[in-house]
């Protein structure tokens, strides 16, 4: 089976990224932590790889959004987040669990566990947040 490449040719050959030594950054909401991995680096920003992490719970939805990206990945590593869905199908990611949200689909974060850790990648890595009228059939909250 042929692949094509989709990096640049002067993209990293790879990239480790520690525990011990977290590297953390800014991120979109200031209830969570954001360990960067070192993949936006070492891919010269065709993608994003994180871990997010959070021990407080969030205390309100994030409210509907989309993302400006080709996709977004989320693996739950250890507690739960519930999101909202224009279909009106509401999903809760345990531990264990993955989901991929293409790029433009509205979603709401409506609540999580107290504890949280996930891994999330994104394609490409600058990816935009916008804010978002909820679909028709949900409320505001989700």
């Amino acid at each position: 089976m042929a692949m094509t490449a989709t990096a640049p040719d002067d993209t990293k050959d790879f990239c480790v990224a520690r525990k011990s030594a977290p590297s953390y950054v800014k991120g979109r909401r200031d209830f969570f932590k954001y360990r960067d991995l070192g993949v936006t680096a070492a891919s010269n920003g065709v993608m994003r790889a994180q871990v997010t992490e959070g021990s407080a719970g969030m205390t309100r939805p994030t409210g509907w959004h989309y993302h400006v990206c080709d996709g977004q990945f989320v693996y739950m590593l250890k507690g739960w987040v519930d999101l909202a869905f224009p279909d009106g199908e509401t999903v809760r990611l345990e531990e264990g669990d993955s989901l991929f949200i293409p790029g433009g689909l509205p979603h709401n974060e409506i609540a999580t566990s107290e504890n949280i850790e996930l891994i999330e990648i994104s394609v490409p890595a600058d990816m935009g947040t916008e804010n978002c009228e909820p679909p028709d059939n949900t409320s505001t909250s989700g």
